[in-house]
């Protein structure tokens, strides 16, 4: 696990360091410049030869003394390098205008960035992770003019820290009316220390992002248990061994009731199959026993679909009530499949006041849009909600603007606090929110694009997952949530295009075998 810093966060961190005496401002971007640098040469080698052609953009600031550190380094390569600046060169920081006099070379002006042909390298160092309004137009044309320039070879784009145009904190893209996004975009990605909440929010602007070690240690709250409030972790392997296998139920010595009996409510007749994709994938995660139970007139049709997982008759929310007496039924999975009205509230109801690890997804959440207020008030903090985008804003309209918007994170941090519950906000860049103040992203982004997970079923399976790994009672629901959310994604990566939601629990065990054993 890593943690994305705001831009705020990100300068704080250097701010310290250089207080303490333990880096200078300097030393920082020699150490960026250099990094990247070396990233570019790792990810393209074919560039590594001293006959290149490169365009370096510098802005005003430390972005640019950056971009002035990379212009130095590929000169002293053999490349041919031109640079182009912007703004008052005495207006910018000591560290930046040194930099500058290091380069040694001429500095054009943005206007003149389209003459001369088609260089095999542009360098985006104009604005960093600090922008909060549009970027100047001129920025915006002399990047695409460098683009537009004629010539044979391939052109590739290297950003410093981020896209100039991103907004670092919320993925929103900040760009001079009739700019279009292609005008900005990047293939490589290098930023500094660690990568930052725009990278992984919205739709990508660039190909790819490595991080470059600048030497600030390690960010507070790394490696803890859950995500320090402020902070953004990112879901995935940290380097340490285990990590997976700590959190699944499976393990020498358990038992099938040591890892927990998921229920899963189905709807009537011909509504089925919702439900008995999510006690699917909650059965081969690693819940123990997993029961379908649906109206008494459903049984025949779940009957002839079902073998590994249990069926029993359930004909309304008093009736839950009553099974869920039996304590082994340890974690609840409720609304895939089964119907929008009075019926489902009243199931939802029920379930709650057992006060069992709950998930409620789908028609669960869209039966109490009417009155969120009620859903909420019978919440508990063992319970996970996952939206898709349309039912967060029925849940919480005044945020659903807000999370389509560029704040994302924020506003499911608030759904969570206002809830009482584990949010999930699916989509490509998920967020999970902890009424605590933990969030956390799930990123099916870059080299784990799965655009194949949108299919009719996807969001039963994971509904079913998270349930599963709650069953056993070992795993808060923030980190099942994180959990699932993560194997979600590498199973469809593993089965690739042409997946539907029934291949996904299939591909759980390969995923399993290759991550947790």
């Amino acid at each position: 696990m890593t943690d994305l810093l705001t831009a705020g966060q990100m300068r704080a961190l250097e701010a310290s360091a250089m207080a303490a005496g333990a880096v200078t401002g300097l030393q920082l971007m020699e150490r960026a410049g250099r990094g990247a640098v070396a990233v570019m040469f790792g990810e393209w080698p074919d560039l590594a030869d001293g006959t290149r052609h490169a365009v370096v953009l510098c802005g005003p600031g430390n972005n640019g003394g950056d971009g002035y550190v990379v212009a130095r380094r590929l000169r002293d390569r053999g490349w041919r390098v031109e640079v182009f600046g912007t703004g008052d060169p005495a207006a910018a920081s000591a560290d930046a205008r040194r930099l500058r006099e290091l380069w040694g070379g001429p500095v054009g002006g943005l206007e003149a960035a389209g003459q001369g042909e088609r260089p095999d390298l542009l360098v985006d160092a104009l604005f960093g992770t600090g922008l909060t309004r549009a970027i100047p137009r001129p920025a915006a044309e002399a990047s695409a003019a460098v683009r537009a320039r004629t010539g044979a070879g391939a052109l590739r784009v290297l950003a410093l820290d981020c896209v100039s145009g991103l907004d670092c904190d919320s993925g929103r893209l900040l760009l001079p009316e009739g700019v279009a996004r292609e005008d900005i975009e990047a293939d490589l990605t290098v930023t500094f220390h660690a990568a930052k909440r725009g990278h992984y929010l919205g739709a990508p602007v660039t190909r790819a992002v490595r991080v470059v070690d600048i030497g600030l240690g390690r960010t507070a709250g790394e490696g803890a248990a859950l995500p320090e409030p402020g902070l953004l972790r990112l879901v995935g392997p940290d380097g340490r061994p285990g990590w997976l296998a700590a959190r699944l139920p499976i393990a020498p010595g358990r038992h099938k009731y040591d890892r927990g009996h998921v229920l899963v409510l189905g709807g009537g007749p011909g509504k089925g199959g919702a439900a008995r994709l999510a006690a699917r994938s909650a059965l081969r995660i690693g819940a123990g026993l997993v029961t379908v139970a649906v109206p008494p007139a459903a049984l025949q049709e779940n009957a002839a679909r079902l073998d590994a997982i249990m069926l029993r008759p359930l004909r309304d929310g008093a009736a839950l009530s009553e099974m869920l007496q039996d304590e082994r039924l340890s974690a609840l999975v409720l609304g895939p499949g089964l119907g929008v009205g009075a019926g489902t509230r009243a199931l939802v109801r029920a379930a709650l006041a057992a006060e069992r690890g709950t998930v409620l997804d789908a028609d669960a959440l869209t039966s109490f849009a009417e009155e969120p207020g009620a859903l909420f008030a019978a919440l508990h903090g063992r319970c996970v909600l996952t939206p898709h985008e349309g039912e967060f804003a029925r849940l919480f309209p005044d945020l659903g603007a807000a999370a389509r918007d560029g704040s994302k994170v924020d506003a499911a941090a608030e759904a969570a606090a206002r809830s009482g519950a584990v949010i999930l906000l699916k989509g490509p860049d998920t967020v999970i929110a902890s009424p605590s103040g933990a969030v956390s992203l799930n990123a099916a982004l870059y080299e784990r694009a799965a655009p194949w997970l949108g299919t009719a079923g996807a969001g039963d399976v994971l509904a079913g997952m998270i349930g599963g790994l709650m069953a056993s009672g070992r795993l808060a629901a923030h980190l099942a949530a994180e959990t699932a959310a993560w194997l979600h994604v590498e199973a469809a990566r593993r089965f690739g295009p042409g997946l539907i939601a029934e291949d996904l629990p299939e591909a759980l065990p390969c995923v399993l075998r290759a991550d947790a054993l």
